[in-house]
């Protein structure tokens, strides 16, 4: 039971990324490219399916300021991750920042679990498309 707990120190996983070599990635990406992957993973296609429902039914103009409420929530789970990514430089995002700080067995599940938010993402999106 206590083996599913274990967890890499800081600088086991820098150590295995530079030494294997299969875990780093070429920096590539120009600011540019950053800023839009970021602003389509965090508005992402369910924007398009129920801004004009929420502002027609319930909301009217308001919907402006819960645009702006949200993406304050977005701004700060983006500072987030960039403190969590200057800490751990490798590869892995959410997996390998949890399976440094809170060990293997919960890094799997949130491996899984973001898996199954991308799927079910998709599919909620594209049910709002259709009808």
């Amino acid at each position: 039971m206590a083996n599913l707990f274990i967890k890499k120190s800081i600088t086991e996983l820098k150590a295995e990324a530079t030494v294997g070599g299969e875990h780093s990635l070429k920096r590539t990406l120009s600011a540019l490219n950053l800023t839009t992957l970021g602003i389509g993973a965090i508005i992402g296609a369910g924007i398009f399916v129920l801004t004009g429902n929420a502002a027609a039914a319930n909301a009217g103009p308001a919907v402006a300021l819960s645009f702006v409420l949200g993406g304050i929530a977005c701004a700060f789970a983006g500072l987030c991750y960039a403190e969590m990514a200057s800490t751990v430089p490798i590869a892995g995002s959410a997996y390998t920042y949890a399976y440094a700080t809170m060990g293997e067995f919960i890094a799997w599940i949130i491996g899984w679990d973001l898996i199954l938010e991308y799927s079910l993402g998709a599919v909620t999106v594209a049910i709002g498309w259709s009808g």
